[in-house]
């Protein structure tokens, strides 16, 4: 038996199923952003809490690239960011402060993305933020905010600027540095996430047509954004085993 198998069921024996499905979920979601190229070298995060009473979270490695993450690999902490299991990696605290933030503020938070792709940013730096010229950007101006940039986000005090900003929303354009998104679930954040992304890049390729863009009218803008929301309906339950089936093909390896 290999080295990685070994240790695949180490893991895998010492967690409940349902941590292991949080696990495989999770690896999927970092898959997946290295997939569409929106990960920074090994930089930003995706958290998830696991199940179950304990406040305890999964996180990637500190200095491992998103495409290398395996359900195994995942490292549990608790809300200060203390390894609370065994494992070989460790993690960067500091790049837990957003996320610890948000977990702690927000029970609803199952999920929490950050990343800092470069039309996220874009769209973060405008006077304007993200504006109504398409379908997705409906979808992700329903619950967004702004958080103005306070250098590098390393204290408390940051993460709890960050909490008061976001307030009820899921979804937070950090000016000049990345985005947050934070879902019930993982594939409701996964999803939320790349809708947020795709609003910005269709935005900042509008702009770049020089021509004057064209907006819905305010009483559409309110209705389409009330079919989006479709009755507060958990995103992702129709995406996401699609998503499964395209890294089952190309990286089977994220569930070891």
């Amino acid at each position: 038996m290999s080295t990685a198998t070994q240790k695949t069921s180490t893991i895998r024996e010492q967690v409940s199923e349902a941590e292991w499905q949080a696990r495989v979920d999770l690896a999927a979601a970092y898959r997946l952003v290295a997939c569409y190229g929106w990960d920074d070298l090994v930089f930003t995060h995706i958290s998830a809490r696991v199940p179950g009473p304990e406040h305890h979270f999964l996180i990637n490695p500190y200095g491992m690239m998103f495409d290398e993450i395996t359900a195994s690999s995942l490292v549990k902490v608790d809300l200060d960011g203390k390894i609370v299991m065994e494992t070989p990696y460790f993690i960067n605290p500091a790049g837990f402060t957003i996320h610890s933030a948000v977990h702690a503020a927000r029970e609803d938070a199952h999920c929490v993305i950050h990343l800092h792709t470069d039309y996220g940013i874009a769209v973060s730096a405008q006077e304007n933020g993200l504006l109504p010229i398409s379908q997705q950007s409906l979808v992700a101006l329903a619950s967004l905010a702004y958080h103005d940039y306070e250098g590098l986000a390393l204290s408390p005090r940051e993460g709890e600027s960050l909490v008061r900003t976001l307030g009820a929303r899921t979804a937070m354009l950090l000016r000049n540095h990345g985005l947050v998104v934070l879902g019930r679930t993982i594939a409701e954040a996964y999803v939320l996430a790349a809708t947020l992304i795709k609003a910005c890049r269709i935005q900042i390729a509008a702009q770049g047509g020089n021509a004057a863009l064209h907006r819905p009218r305010a009483e559409v803008i309110a209705l389409a954004a009330e079919q989006l929301r479709d009755g507060g309906a958990i995103e992702g339950v129709v995406e996401w085993p699609a998503l499964i089936r395209k890294l089952d093909r190309i990286c089977p390896d994220f569930r070891s």
